[in-house]
């Protein structure tokens, strides 16, 4: 059986309010095995039988949840491997993370953006925010608070299609204790 990490946009935001047991349910629902979730902010992990594609895996993801929670909900999946790979990755000197006030945030994107797409995200980083791109994954490292940036969000998801983000240590977090 094949490991995955199901990272769901929007999840546990406004009034969508969904219990880490309820999600699990909803996977097991679904057919896949040895589910756990991460945190309260849509980090699933699972085993999936057989050999579905990605996308195949994707589609089914994204249409039973809409259809069991009655929502869309849109699914960024990465293996296992993928998931460690993340992690392990340094999009920026040690010296300019450390130094940061802000942590280093990974956008995990649907799909690898076009030589174009990485030009025009690439060119809204600054000083302040810089920017970086690795396959699917926008790495983007703060000065200060997210809240506190004057990154535009929106021309990123232009540019790149919508992704959804979390803080670099939760990735590493989640490798270190389902992806090994």
């Amino acid at each position: 059986m094949a490991r995955y990490v199901a990272f769901l946009r929007g999840m546990n935001l406004g009034s969508r309010r969904l219990k880490n047991t309820e999600l699990v349910a909803e996977f097991e629902h679904l057919g896949f095995a040895e589910v756990a979730t991460f945190r309260a902010s849509g980090n699933v992990v699972f085993s999936a039988a057989g050999r579905a594609s990605e996308a195949a895996l994707t589609k089914k993801v994204e249409a039973g949840l809409g259809h069991g929670l009655g929502y869309e909900v849109l699914v960024f999946l990465r293996s296992v491997a993928e998931v460690a790979a993340i992690a392990a990755y340094e999009p920026f000197p040690a010296k300019a993370v450390a130094g940061s006030k802000g942590k280093l945030q990974v956008s995990l994107l649907a799909k690898k953006p076009s030589a174009t797409a990485v030009k025009q995200a690439l060119d809204l980083g600054s000083d302040h925010d810089r920017l970086a791109i690795e396959g699917r994954e926008l790495y983007w490292l703060p000065s200060g608070g997210i809240s506190d940036s004057d990154l535009d969000l929106k021309a990123l998801d232009k540019a790149l299609g919508k992704g959804t983000v979390r803080t670099m240590g939760t990735i590493e977090q989640i490798a270190a204790k389902y992806c090994g």
